[in-house]
């Protein structure tokens, strides 16, 4: 097998990678393509192991975008969500299971980067802290600690009592049901009592500035853009999970990924950012 066709084999796990450190499928995919040009330049017989060798090379590529786009986002308008990747995606640029749920990637966003690639590498691709300490310069017991800091936050971060796929799928239809229909108290039914509803727009698309709070608040909110809403939302798996698109009056779309738990939504990201939705 040629180099260029072992590369072409590993290429959706290494996207699925600079995915995972990045939340931002065109940055996932430069960073991919970079690590080929790398590879390229270099005498590929001489690798022992070249799945190891791009496996590094990408999580080396995306640590360093990652810390550049920490000063980028300081200035973005409004919040930043992840960009959303719909399963569905024709050109299946990046292959995902359910270890790399939108949840998870809105909960990374919170840690430093080394925390991040540290707990991407070794909770989700299994490397060894010998290795994932090549990537970020740090020992091996300093690379575990740094995993370690991320799993009690992706843990405190993540519910109770997490919903199975089919109690995640109720109440996402019980909330496009209630949108569709501008049920105020259907949408009080479905929200948990301390949801949070984040709005993504980066400054193109109307959004929302600072995250909404609260059942009531969310409910209203949503009963009013129900009247704006020019179809009922459609259904699409998002991150391997189900999700809904919504088309509004102003021409703007807005990609909805939910986290359930005991039943109820206690977290709506909403993408509108166009340049976030180019794909869907």
């Amino acid at each position: 097998m040629s180099v260029a066709e072992r590369f072409a084999q590993a290429r959706p796990r290494l996207l699925r990678l600079a995915y995972s450190q990045l939340g931002d499928v065109g940055e996932a995919e430069d960073v991919v393509q970079e690590a080929w040009l790398r590879l390229e330049r270099v005498d590929a017989a001489s690798i022992e192991n070249l799945d190891g060798w791009l496996t590094t090379a990408v999580a080396r590529l995306a640590l360093d975008r990652l810390q550049s786009a920490r000063a980028r986002r300081e200035t973005y308008v409004g919040p930043w969500l992840p960009e959303p990747l719909a399963s569905e995606d024709p050109a299946d640029r990046v292959t995902l299971d359910e270890s790399v749920s939108y949840a998870l990637l809105t909960v990374l966003e919170q840690l430093s980067p080394a925390e991040r690639t540290a707990f991407v590498l070794h909770d989700v691709f299994d490397l060894p802290f010998g290795e994932i300490g090549e990537v970020v310069g740090r020992t091996p017991e300093a690379v575990r600690q740094l995993a370690s800091r991320a799993r009690r936050h992706v843990k405190h971060e993540s519910p109770r009592f997490a919903a199975s796929r089919r109690e995640h799928d109720r109440a996402v239809r019980a909330f496009a049901q209630a949108v569709a229909d501008g049920d105020l108290e259907g949408l009080v039914a479905v929200l948990d009592p301390d949801v949070v509803w984040t709005s993504d727009g980066g400054g193109l698309a109307t959004a929302a500035r600072k995250p909404l709070r609260g059942r009531r608040r969310v409910a209203r909110a949503w009963a009013g853009l129900g009247r704006r809403v020019v179809n009922e939302p459609t259904e699409v798996k998002l991150n391997g999970w189900l999700g809904l698109v919504i088309a509004s009056a102003d021409g703007d779309r807005a990609a909805l990924s939910f986290l359930v738990s005991d039943g109820r939504i206690t977290r709506i990201d909403a993408v509108r950012n166009p340049e976030k939705l180019h794909h869907l």
